[in-house]
């Protein structure tokens, strides 16, 4: 069985959206490794704070921790 030309022109395409336009999916992997490495800065940023919240808390917040 030959390959039609839909068959053909659908591998075509799809080649062209992997492989073509300056290395979309190295960028998309780029992006993924830097939402990473932002989340693991976020942790760490938690662990400096001896388990405090980022956020500022309210005088009633305050109150309520000391009890």
């Amino acid at each position: 069985m030959q390959p039609g030309i839909w068959q053909i022109l659908v591998i075509v395409v799809l080649a062209l959206l992997l492989f073509g336009g300056r290395g979309k999916i190295s960028g998309l992997m780029g992006d993924a490794a830097k939402g990473i490495r932002a989340f693991r800065e976020g942790l760490k940023g938690e662990d400096n704070n001896s388990g405090e919240s980022v956020l500022p808390r309210t005088e009633a917040e305050k109150e309520d921790l000391k009890r």
